[in-house]
């Protein structure tokens, strides 16, 4: 069965292509003139989510996603279909040099 992505969660949230996660912070549109000027400044700022929230929205939509701190490097991409046919190829050769050392070392 396939794995379906939370859509409630993609209404809320948009991914950039970097794979960090923009949202709206929480009391941020109604209500505004009971809170307080510093406290409205603080909800526009930073879009990004946390690097532990993202950590857990990847498990509602089933990608990885990247952190507010977190560097370009923490998403680790998915290999090309050449690029695993050559690691494949690569794994081959080994196991057969290996193969080999090994039934020349019995000998």
């Amino acid at each position: 069965m396939k794995n379906k992505t939370h859509k409630g969660l993609l209404k809320r949230i948009r991914i950039s292509k970097s794979g960090k996660v923009r949202h709206r912070t929480a009391g941020h549109k109604h209500l505004r003139s009971g809170k307080g000027g510093k406290r409205l400044r603080q909800m526009r700022k930073n879009p990004f989510i946390a690097d532990a929230d993202a950590k857990r929205l990847e498990k509602l939509l089933f990608r990885r996603l990247r952190g507010r701190t977190q560097p370009r490097t923490a998403l680790r991409k998915s290999p090309t279909p050449a690029e695993r046919k050559a690691a494949q190829a690569q794994k081959r050769a080994a196991a057969k040099a290996a193969a080999a050392g090994k039934a020349a070392s019995s000998k």
